[in-house]
């Protein structure tokens, strides 16, 4: 647990004072007051008076606590709903998945396995889908029907080069359509606003607005992106660089890492190359942008990772402000202090 106003958590040597005032008036209580009959006073006590009446304090002292720590605003990490609402599924559709080290091949169980991601995905959540190779498209917008989105699977075309850049770029603009997202000039390099094609559209005017402020990364609730490659960047804009992006608007990548580490040889016609998986840009992507990375080295691991996301984004962990939870407990315990002193005793003092 952690506090967002720690410095409230100082009150809390108030506490020992409240206790030591208790005790020295319980003691001036006893040394004050004299009875003539002893007998006649326990017997209006009663025989369980001894603890009774140490209850409603220490319920008030409770309640003091409670009230101390809602002061410091506490958060915790807590298992509620996902308010996902949108889900850039983003695949590698580059010249390396053609590789054989995953079973028929590394596309074919990557195709095999969105579906299923498809299939599974949370209610009233909506997915949109990217490929990238030497560059990255939108193949298909946001949308709650499956027939389109593995239709648009069912359309992917293998190309050469491996715009990872690209396709985080391509993915970020289509979570926000309304920012004005110049992809075409970061890809390219450059702006005519001067701010670096982040804030202005192809087509719009140069009165475009600039890039929001940057928020908490992973502070960004209503969509996520989950990036699967199996290669390394060799076209486009620096997936980290474009990573700072999506951190700034709070977005969080969930990589995937599909094939196995050793790598494979591909080619055709006289060529071949060796492929191997860029980890390390993946892990940290995804830890600047406050995602996981998730490694898979057959077509079944990558249906194991789409299923542990999928649960996920059904139900989440994340820190939550939890101050009404303490503020409710000392409302609680106060009124039960009050409601026993007067069931016990006929006061509330």
């Amino acid at each position: 647990m952690s506090f967002l106003w720690p410095k409230m958590l100082w009150l809390l040597l108030a506490l020992p004072a409240c206790v030591a005032a208790y005790v020295w008036l319980l003691r001036r209580r006893r040394t004050a007051i004299g009875y003539s009959n002893i007998e006649l006073v326990r017997e209006a006590l009663g025989p369980s008076t001894p603890w009774r009446r140490h209850v409603p304090p220490a319920l008030l002292l409770g309640a003091f606590l409670a009230a101390l720590l809602a002061a410091a605003r506490p958060s915790a990490m807590v298992t509620l709903p996902s308010q996902f609402q949108t889900i850039i599924l983003t695949i590698d559709v580059s010249l390396s998945m053609r590789a054989t080290d995953v079973q028929p091949d590394r596309i074919t169980a990557a195709q095999a396995a969105a579906k299923s991601f498809i299939g599974d995905h949370p209610p009233r959540s909506r997915i949109g889908i990217v490929s990238f190779g030497g560059s990255a498209q939108l193949v298909q917008p946001p949308t709650d029907s499956n027939d389109e989105l593995n239709a648009a699977i069912d359309r992917f075309q293998l190309q050469r080069g491996t715009a990872t850049g690209s396709a985080l770029l391509v993915s970020l603009a289509t979570l926000f359509p309304d920012e004005g997202i110049d992809v075409g000039a970061v890809v390219l390099g450059q702006s005519n606003d001067g701010s670096g094609g982040r804030g202005r559209a192809i087509d719009a005017p140069a009165t475009a607005r600039p890039p929001p402020a940057p928020v908490k990364p992973g502070s960004y609730n209503a969509g996520v992106i989950v990036l699967l490659s199996d290669g390394r960047r060799t076209t486009g804009p620096d997936p980290l660089e474009i990573a700072k992006m999506v951190a700034d608007r709070g977005v969080r990548v969930f990589t995937v890492g599909f094939g196995t580490k050793e790598g494979a040889t591909i080619g055709g016609d006289g060529w071949s190359a060796y492929v191997r998986l860029d980890e390390d840009s993946l892990k940290a992507v995804a830890a600047m942008t406050r995602g996981e990375y998730f490694h898979a080295a057959t077509g079944a691991d990558l249906r194991k990772v789409y299923e542990e996301l999928n649960s996920r984004f059904v139900m989440e962990r994340r820190e939550t402000e939890v101050t009404a939870l303490f503020s409710l407990g000392a409302a609680v315990l106060a009124a039960l202090a009050m409601l026993l002193s007067l069931r016990w005793f006929g006061r509330t003092g």
